[in-house]
């Protein structure tokens, strides 16, 4: 990996991608059929990330993704960074605060906001995270943090 900018207001974003019927399906189902444990898919009662009518029925404009999807878009966004340190020292935390809808488009940035380096050489990476649509809305915001071991 080549080394990255590590300066505050060095910002990243992913490829801009649709949020599809089917990747909010994949969530819907993983939590029923995991339970399972049985090789079999399973699916729940309708929510509303999966039944338009009763995500109608609950004031949404049809299906929404759940929220850990732009939070794994996120994370997937530090680890193709910073490889998978951020999964062993690493943090991450978000709040969702619009819905994505299906085929809304979805960008997930960071922004390094600090950058510390300990005595050993460490370096400790702060960020501010987020998902955003095509006109730059703000669906998903947070914060992460990761710890580079000395070269």
């Amino acid at each position: 990996m080549s080394e990255l900018n590590l300066q505050p207001g060095t910002e990243f974003r992913t490829t801009p991608r649709p949020m599809t019927r089917e990747r909010m399906r994949w969530y819907v189902d993983a939590q029923p059929t995991v339970a399972a444990d049985d090789g079999r898919i399973h699916t729940q009662e309708p929510t509303i990330h999966d039944d338009d009518d009763y995500a109608r029925s609950q004031g949404l404009p049809g299906i929404i993704a759940d929220g850990m999807v732009s939070t794994n878009w996120i994370m997937g966004l530090l680890i193709d960074l910073f490889g998978r340190d951020v999964t062993r020292r690493g943090r991450l935390r978000t709040k969702y605060i619009a819905p994505i809808t299906e085929d809304q488009v979805v960008i997930a940035c960071a922004r390094i906001t600090r950058v510390m380096q300990d005595p050993s050489g460490n370096r400790t990476i702060e960020m501010e995270v987020w998902c955003e649509d095509d006109s730059q809305k703000k669906l998903t915001v947070g914060e992460a943090t990761v710890v580079r071991a000395a070269a």
